[in-house]
C-alpha cells in the first residue's frame, strides 16, 4: 500500500494514514518514529519507512503521543519484532498496558451518531482494528527530561485533556510541534477546518485539554504537524489560541 509521505522540514516527514497521521524523524541511518497509526495501517507505516530509505531496524524508538488505537497500532509489533523501544509520558504508560482505556466507547458513538461524519468514521475505526486489543507489553516512561537523544532531538510536553499522559513534541531547532490529538486541523467527524480541539466525545477530560491549548500556545515555531488534518503553517502560538477561541 502507497504511503502518503511528505517531508515539511529537514529531517521531518509527515505521513497521512488512514484517518490518522505519523511522523518520521531522520538523521543519518535512524529515524525516530512519532505514533503509528491504526492495527489496519500497518503496511503504509512500513511503507512510509521505506520512502524516506529506513528500514525497520532502523527505527531507534517509538515515541507515541497517547494511547489510543489509532496512533499505537503497530508500536507492540515493532517491538517485538525488531526491539524497539517504546516510549510515552509516565501517565501514559499504563494506559499503554492497557489497565485501563481512556478511548470513546461504542455508547458515545451511538449517541453522537447524528453527526455529521460519525457513522462512516466509526465503520472505518472497526474496520482498521480501532476497537482491537492492541495493548504495548512493556512501554517504558520517556527516559530524560527535556530533548531526547532521538533523531531529531524530540522533546517531549506533557499536554492532558485528551488523555491523562498526552505528549505532544517540539523540534525547537525546526521550529515544528507535533500536537497528536491536544490539537488538530480536521478530522472526519469534524465540519471544521484548520486548528480545533477535536469532538468533545473523544476527550478524557475536555477542560484539561482546552488548558493544554495554552501549553502549545506557549512553545515557539512555524510549522504544526497534527495527529489529525494537513499540517498547517504560521506561528503557532497563534494556532494554538485560534484552537482555543473555537473551543469556548
Amino acid at each position: 500500500m502507497r504511503a502518503d509521505v511528505h517531508q515539511v522540514a529537514d529531517g521531518v516527514h509527515l505521513v497521512h494514514g488512514s484517518n490518522t497521521n505519523w511522523v518520521i524523524l531522520t538523521e543519518g541511518d535512524q529515524v525516530t518514529l512519532v505514533d503509528t497509526g491504526y492495527p489496519g495501517d500497518r503496511e503504509q507505516v512500513l511503507a512510509s519507512l521505506t520512502a524516506v530509505g529506513a528500514a525497520p531496524e532502523a527505527v531507534a524508538a517509538v515515541l507515541i503521543t497517547h494511547a489510543h488505537n489509532d496512533h499505537i497500532g503497530s508500536a507492540e509489533y515493532l517491538r517485538a519484532a525488531y526491539g524497539t523501544p517504546v516510549y510515552l509520558h509516565e501517565a501514559e504508560v499504563p494506559h499503554a498496558r492497557r489497565e485501563f482505556l481512556h478511548q470513546v466507547g461504542v455508547g458515545q458513538v451511538l449517541r453522537n451518531s447524528w453527526r455529521p461524519g460519525v457513522l462512516p468514521w466509526a465503520l472505518h475505526a472497526m474496520r482498521s482494528g480501532g476497537t482491537a486489543h492492541v495493548p504495548v507489553a512493556e512501554p517504558e516512561p520517556f527516559p530524560t527530561a527535556g530533548p531526547l537523544d532521538l533523531p531529531g532531538r524530540p522533546v517531549p510536553v506533557h499536554t492532558p485533556g485528551h488523555t491523562d499522559g498526552h505528549a505532544a513534541f517540539h523540534l525547537p531547532d525546526a521550529g515544528v510541534v507535533l500536537s497528536g490529538d491536544a490539537l488538530v486541523t480536521g478530522h472526519p467527524t469534524s465540519r471544521v477546518q484548520g486548528p480545533q480541539l477535536l469532538p468533545d466525545m473523544f476527550h478524557h477530560e475536555r477542560a484539561r485539554a482546552v488548558a493544554s491549548l495554552d501549553v502549545l500556545a506557549g512553545l515557539d515555531g512555524d510549522l504544526l504537524l497534527p495527529g489529525h488534518g494537513p499540517e498547517h503553517r504560521g506561528p503557532v502560538g497563534e494556532t494554538a489560541l485560534q484552537a482555543r477561541e473555537r473551543a469556548l
